[in-house]
């Protein structure tokens, strides 16, 4: 199974070739834990100098988006190493700070004249509602009329067909196709296709001037958009078809972007974190040119871990029985092997994907619980599994405690089921009710899900149904058929998550308890 998930492709085209540079790509020099939703953030020069040569070997030109934060020395420090500069303007709905951001790009413009080739005045103002069009307007006529450098308005190419007014204004148009990010997501083989299709609608739309594509690319991890899938092996077939187009049809392309920008994570989710071709920790890129491209670099090491996790699944059945000897039904030991199996398939991209989507530490608490869960969870139900024993329910382990009927092992497995159960609970309402930025769980739940289901056929259907499994239940598989409409057919994601939804919620419904004597 891991020879198959990790297998690397090998392009046509490098994404990343530095004998043949890219034109330009967007720079923010944020790292670890530097975030520009702290106003005292202030990235020191060597920084920033590091990086920018680090780029130059590799494109001729960044498109920085302000002046704050530190940005104000990406210009002389571009000129010292040799890069060329679009510069931008931040734009917002507070007026004292758009006037300074345009004094100071004002100023930097007329000092590296040589470094800076345009102006950006504004970046997707009128997507995010902050200003008008007719103060938009107003503020890039006032640019132009202080520099010599051509002036533009970034913004997602629908928002230039909803104001056209902006295009008077500007010297070139520029705008975003994220096939990613679409209303209706693209799917990674026919993203270029589309950049290419917009790309030719709006030069229909806005004839006379010059169409810049100030921002594409793909994310590299993240959840599913209906078919649109991130991954390292997707962005880097997008980047690379997107940059042999812009070379056979001759227009100007910017990428984004440079860096992975973690502090995204916290306005975007996983998905806004990890648009960089240049890994964000290590400052290394994704796919050095030459370089067959995997998915998961590391999945020898998933592999062996994977491996480890199921021979101890096997480990514990054969140590229960030699303590307990008597002879388990073949179901007991197909179970023991199901789990063994799903475990040792999934643990890497569990691990992998807990890894990319933790963010701060409750991230960290509820990924790390959940893959806690999925490990532990076929090791329990093994023991029990060969022991004879059924699934606890929720009352055995925290009931009354003169009802209560359980060993430390039985403790364990029921304090495992209720973490599952609570944190598919979570996820699945955050499904429902906020789900643009959630990734989805289906590794580490499916790890979990699973031996559980398969050990519930061990336990008798008598006594009474418990008013917290129901409860469960019926959340679960409710909001499973909310989520199956809304995220569509296409996001295999979502479906297998939902199906994990249901097997538990079917497990759970499963539940009896004890009757109580009179």
């Amino acid at each position: 199974m891991w020879w198959w998930l990790a297998t690397p492709i090998t392009l046509a085209r490098a994404p990343i070739d530095p004998s043949s540079k890219l034109q330009c790509v967007s720079y923010a020099p944020f790292q670890g834990d530097q975030t520009p939703l702290l106003e005292s953030t202030q990235i020191e020069a060597e920084q920033i100098e590091r990086d920018l040569r680090q780029l130059k070997e590799i494109t001729d030109c960044v498109r920085t988006y302000s002046v704050e934060n530190g940005l104000v020395l990406v210009p002389g420090i571009a000129n010292k190493v040799g890069l060329k500069v679009i510069q931008g303007i931040w734009l917002g709905s507070n007026r004292s700070k758009n006037f300074s951001q345009v004094l100071t790009a004002v100023r930097l413009s007329k000092e590296f004249p040589d470094t800076i080739t345009s102006l950006v005045v504004g970046n997707e103002v009128l997507l995010r509602g902050e200003m008008t069009t007719a103060d938009l307007v107003a503020i890039i006529r006032s640019v132009k009329a202080q520099v010599a450098v051509p002036v533009t308005y970034a913004d997602v190419w629908e928002y230039w067909l909803k104001n056209r007014e902006v295009y008077d204004a500007v010297d070139f148009v520029t705008i975003h196709i994220l096939p990613y990010w679409e209303d209706f997501p693209i799917r990674a083989k026919f993203a270029a296709a589309h950049v290419e299709q917009i790309r030719q609608r709006m030069a229909v739309a806005f004839p006379g001037k010059e169409i810049l594509i100030g921002e594409t690319g793909w994310p590299s991890e993240g959840r599913m958009r209906e078919g649109a899938l991130p991954s390292r092996t997707n962005q880097a077939r997008v980047v690379s078809d997107i940059l042999t187009l812009a070379k056979a049809q001759g227009f100007r392309v910017n990428l984004i972007e440079a860096y992975d920008q973690p502090w995204k994570r916290q306005l975007e989710g996983t998905v806004g974190g990890y648009w960089g071709f240049i890994d964000s920790v290590r400052r290394q890129l994704k796919y050095p040119p030459g370089v067959a491209i995997s998915n998961f670099p590391y999945w020898k090491w998933y592999m062996g871990a994977g491996m480890a996790v199921s021979v101890l699944v096997f480990a514990v059945a054969g140590l229960t029985l030699r303590r307990r000897p008597w002879t388990p039904r073949f179901s007991a030991w197909l179970g023991v092997g199901i789990s063994a199996t799903t475990a040792g398939i999934l643990f890497g991209i569990a691990a992998d994907k807990m890894y990319y989507e933790s963010y701060g530490w409750g991230g960290w608490l509820q990924w790390g619980a959940l893959l806690a869960a999925g490990i532990l969870s076929p090791i329990f139900c093994a023991q029990a599994l060969v022991s004879g024993r059924g699934l606890p329910t929720f009352l055995d382990i925290l009931g009354p405690r003169e009802e209560r009927k359980w060993s430390k092992l039985t403790a364990a497995l029921g304090l495992t089921l209720a973490v599952t159960a609570v944190i598919a609970a979570e996820t699945a309402l955050g499904f429902v009710f906020d789900p643009r930025y959630r990734d989805f769980p289906f590794a580490s739940l499916t790890m979990a899900v699973v031996p559980f289901a398969l050990l519930m056929l061990n336990r008798p259907q008598t006594g009474t149904r418990p008013i917290a499994e129901s409860v469960f239940a019926g959340l679960l598989a409710l909001s499973a058929a909310y989520v199956l409409i809304n995220e569509g057919r296409d996001n295999w994601q979502s479906l297998w998550t939902c199906a994990m939804y249901l097997l538990f919620a079917l497990t759970l419904w499963r539940a009896r308890a004890a009757q109580s004597p009179e």
